[in-house]
């Protein structure tokens, strides 16, 4: 069985800073896309940023100059430090991962949700 447990959320004024982690736990061959996902009351669930094994990142828009996405591999946790935060960032955010278990065949992986953290950012 395989865990995601994200850490970090809360409720900051607007133009602070918060960092989000996520651990990945269990039965764990390897790790591949590693992502944050956000959503706010009303909204639809949309990715906020991702990174590969290998670090290639990308994000969205509305993020991209404030947040930084980073993983350490040995420990199979994700960050997401959330800088100049904006009321617009209030949201639940989600860890998701692509994870191989030992026995599976490269190639082969199911894809996870953590439970989520809130961030509320006040103006």
């Amino acid at each position: 069985q395989v865990q995601l447990v994200e850490s970090g959320g809360g409720f900051v004024q607007a133009g602070g800073s918060l960092r989000l982690s996520c651990a990945a736990s269990g039965n764990i061959g390897s790790v591949n896309a590693m992502n944050w996902y956000r959503q706010a009351p009303g909204k639809q669930r949309e990715l906020v940023a991702g990174i590969l094994s290998d670090s290639r990142t990308n994000y969205a828009d509305s993020v991209k100059g404030r947040f930084a996405i980073s993983r350490d591999n040995a420990k199979n946790i994700v960050y997401l430090q959330m800088n100049s935060l904006k009321p617009e960032d209030t949201a639940v955010y989600y860890c998701n991962a692509d994870i191989r278990e030992p026995s599976w065949a490269w190639g082969r992986q199911r894809n996870y949700w953590g439970q989520g953290t809130q961030v509320t950012v006040s103006s």
